[in-house]
């Protein structure tokens, strides 16, 4: 119950992820993706110990393709598993099983690939990946078009209420994580906390490595 793109920025070397579902807390189980390894999905009939040892794979020199395989071959149910990796070269793969009952479909462009299940159209995955490919602006405003994109293409037969955005750097932690969960069409709140958070998104990095610099807020409530 979930469509999703996975990307490399060519620009930056930066991954990320954009993905939506009728299934709450998406963003805590399908999207993983580490600096300078790559991105890896995992959906329908999530099995999330698939994402950290997609990860771990990748780090480890294996190409999107390999990692596909070894996902599937070391799964106990592959037919009812759903995955999707993009390596540090921008190379990329999926697998759909072949019992996931409802439309399932997937797509891949330069550097991305998109994947979904229980899709009201299988045109889905292409709709995301083109307005990804097309849209201009930030990376982060590149994979919230291709989201948007995958609403306005049909999204999933039953409407979505969870969203989120996920983008790593340079470092071991994400540089931007941002989750809307629970809530009527979730893409638009995902729009909202993306504007709040693009002013930080640098200050939580310098906060990290270079404390002194900072200057406190006047919003409190933001010194985090």
């Amino acid at each position: 119950m979930t469509f999703s793109l996975a990307a490399l920025d060519r620009e930056t070397g930066m991954f990320g992820i954009c993905v939506a579902s009728s299934s709450i807390a998406v963003g805590n189980r399908c999207p993983w993706a580490r600096a300078r390894a790559g991105a890896v999905l995992t959906q329908h009939r999530t099995d999330i110990r698939s994402g950290p040892l997609g990860l771990d794979l990748l780090s480890q020199g294996f190409g999107a393709q390999e990692v596909v395989n070894i996902l599937v071959a070391g799964s106990e149910y592959p037919a009812q598993r759903q995955f999707a990796v993009v390596d540090r070269d921008g190379h990329t793969a999926f697998y759909n099983g072949l019992g996931i009952e409802s439309i399932n479909a997937a797509a891949a462009g330069d550097g991305c690939i998109s994947v979904g299940n229980f899709l009201a159209s299988a045109d889905v995955p292409e709709g995301m990946v083109r307005a990804f490919e097309a849209s201009s602006g930030s990376f982060a405003e590149r994979l919230l078009s291709a989201v948007d994109a995958g609403v306005a293409t049909g999204g999933e037969i039953q409407p979505a209420m969870a969203a989120a955005l996920l983008i790593v750097d340079r470092h071991a932690w994400p540089l931007v994580d941002l989750r809307v969960d629970f809530e009527v069409d979730p893409q638009h709140g995902l729009h909202r906390l993306w504007k709040a958070y693009e002013p930080l998104v640098e200050r939580f990095v310098i906060q990290v490595l270079r404390p002194f610099e900072l200057k406190p807020l006047i919003n409190s409530a933001l010194t985090v």
